[in-house]
């Protein structure tokens, strides 16, 4: 007994220490956050407005949990917000203290073509204003040169070059392995071109799939040639996309000398070069080192000049996947999103409203949800204004049919209108390994969906049956909100995908324009005068605590060294978009339900931030079926 007493006093001593321990820690992390505040205005420096973008554009960042953020397992690439960049770039163009715009482009990732065409206007507006632009990268890929291309000089590494792929790639198709696995997937679908639920029903495209995405293709790479052939005219881009191979050989196998040949780059220089030239312009850095210059922090430029949120024209952001229930930001939450709408308007006096749109689509309950809260501030009075970002398809169009007016860009990516659900059964599975099912019944639906024996006939007509009612009910929604017949909605709707330029054609948007154009006649619409009118956003505040251990993180992390070389940057773009494997092979286990969605929209934004959860889990799955 006294030996029992004395493991007793031991362990609680170890639990009061720890208590103790943990105490001390969350008091000293919340004084910390409590402390922490964005640096004033009149803090920044003098010299080149850096943006050092190592990561993805965005329309709304993802919510960071501060759990993985201390344990290291947080997302490997950073979310730029497009507002917070266009912002910073437009105080830029008339702040005497910025010198300079500097793109750092070794990290970059991506944004969509939308994002990117605005991020372009931006910084077109600084060369206006007699600032150069000065951009630098090793390998420039189709995103990062969409930025480039603006820039009055654009450097590259001697040992790197200009990729540019063009639209269009590869996906993949689990049939094979289903098959292997002996999972039966049964599929309830409308649209002849619904093609989301193909990768766990063929072993390739459809005929009407690959018919659509290479239109959808097509256009978007046409106005991708057209932007940087407008913002560089002298650059021989058509010859030097159409035969790469040609353009390297004539230099020699040199491909940095091959894109300055093509005029596609000013002038091949290392880091250290690209910075003395830069210095020139914007000053010498305080520190010593070598190719370094007078830079201000984006951060905390950016956060400097955020306007302040106390305008009448709200602003709803739907970006990401829709999904039921609640999430934080950079996720489109059903609950979230229309919570957050309903406390606006008991809270707050807004004249219009002015949602903000880029989301591939997910969950038909949230999206209606969302939807729903639309409806209720437009029978308040309020004017709805719809602006589409990169993508604005299936769900994400569903919640756009409350709107007065649609406002989208030529290469925004819509329509999608289409409705299917997706199950799994493994009765195939089990069998390979000996085990069957039975049981007894009172009605056709006893114990179903019954994920281990199978489905039964009348389930499946029935689930078939409520997606097409969906169907029915999506295209109504759509065919009331533009003005237009239920067959000649359904004839363009099928679960196609369009471009925005083909998109306003067939009457699913109203105008071209972006986020500034629709909150000015969202204004008009209220009788607000749009120079006077300003912008109410409707998120949810940001964690101070988060944004504490993120500033740390962030200043801990500019001294790492990111993949550089062709292959390398290539190889890490190539993993992220892998990394959506994962989410759809989830979603083929999970059921998730009844959804408008679009897969091939997801290929044409920005990979998704991938934390080491998720490279453990794609190779736990991996080295699962090896075995």
């Amino acid at each position: 007994m006294t030996f029992v007493k004395g493991i007793w006093r031991i362990l609680v001593a170890i639990k009061d220490g720890l208590v103790l321990l943990l105490l001390l820690l969350f008091f000293g992390l919340l004084y910390a956050a409590l402390s922490f505040s964005p640096k004033p205005a009149a803090s920044v420096s003098s010299g080149a407005l850096l943006l050092d973008l190592k990561g993805t554009i965005v329309e709304q960042p993802a919510e960071l949990d501060p759990t993985a953020l201390l344990s290291g397992s947080g997302p490997q690439m950073k979310e730029y917000r497009l507002s917070d960049l266009v912002n910073a770039l437009e105080a830029a163009k008339d702040d005497g203290k910025v010198k300079a715009v500097v793109l750092n482009l070794d990290g970059f990732m991506g944004g969509g073509q939308v994002a990117l065409e605005r991020v372009g206007k931006a910084l077109d507006a600084v060369r206006a204003a007699k600032k150069p632009v000065f951009a630098f990268a090793t390998i420039y890929s189709d995103d990062g040169y969409q930025l480039a291309a603006h820039a009055s000089e654009t450097w590259v590494d001697p040992l790197g070059g200009v990729a540019i792929m063009g639209r269009g790639g590869s996906s993949l198709y689990y049939k094979g392995l289903i098959d292997k696995l002996g999972i039966n997937t049964h599929v309830y679908r409308v649209g002849t071109y619904k093609s989301f639920v193909e990768p766990f029903t063929r072993a390739d495209q459809s005929p009407e799939a690959k018919q659509a995405n290479q239109a959808l293709a097509d256009a978007l790479w046409q106005d991708w040639q057209e932007e940087v052939a407008k913002a560089r005219p002298d650059a021989k881009l058509a010859a030097y996309v159409s035969d790469p191979a040609a353009a390297a050989q004539a230099a020699g196998g040199n491909l940095a000398k091959a894109a300055e040949n093509a005029g596609l780059v000013d002038k091949v220089g290392n880091q250290a070069a690209f910075g003395e030239r830069v210095a020139k312009v914007a000053g010498d850095s305080p520190n010593a080192r070598t190719g370094s210059f007078a830079s201000i922090d984006l951060a905390t430029y950016a956060r400097a000049r955020k306007p302040a949120n106390d305008g009448q024209i709200g602003i709803l952001t739907v970006a990401g996947e829709i999904v039921d229930g609640e999430a934080g930001p950079g996720t489109a939450a059903g609950d979230t999103i229309s919570n957050l709408l309903y406390k606006a308007l008991a809270e707050k006096d807004l004249k219009a409203l002015v949602v903000r749109v880029d989301s591939p689509g997910g969950s038909v309950m949230a999206s209606e949800k969302i939807r729903g809260a639309i409806m209720t501030a437009k029978s308040q009075g309020l004017p709805v204004v719809v602006s589409m970002g990169n993508v604005a398809a299936s769900g994400g169009y569903w919640v756009s049919t409350p709107a007065n007016l649609i406002f989208a860009e030529p290469d925004t990516i819509t329509g999608s209108i289409g409705v299917f659900g997706i199950l799994p059964s493994f009765e195939g599975t089990l069998a390979k390994m000996g085990i069957t099912t039975d049981g007894v019944r009172t009605t056709p639906l006893s114990g179903q969906p019954d994920l281990a024996g199978g489905t039964t006939p009348e389930f499946d007509r029935i689930m078939q049956m409520g997606v097409e009612d969906i169907y029915g009910r999506f295209v109504g929604l759509v065919a009331e909100a533009r003005r237009k017949s239920p067959q000649e909605i359904d004839a363009i709707a099928q679960g196609r995908v369009w471009d925005g330029g083909t998109a306003r054609q067939i009457g699913l948007v109203d105008r071209f324009g972006g986020l500034e154009d629709a909150i000015a006649e969202a204004a008009k619409l209220a009788k607000i005068d749009p120079a006077k009118a300003r912008a109410y956003r409707i998120e949810k505040e940001p964690d101070k605590f988060t944004q504490f251990l993120q500033s740390v993180l962030e200043r801990e992390g500019d001294n790492q060294d990111h993949s550089r070389d062709m292959l390398a940057r290539q190889a890490l773009l190539q993993r992220q978009w892998a990394m959506q494997a994962i989410s759809d092979v989830k979603a083929l286990v999970n059921g998730g339900g009844i959804r408008a969605d679009c897969l091939e929209c997801r290929a044409y934004g920005a990979p998704r931030p991938a934390s080491d959860a998720d490279e453990r889990g794609l190779l736990a799955m991996l080295a699962a079926l090896w075995r």
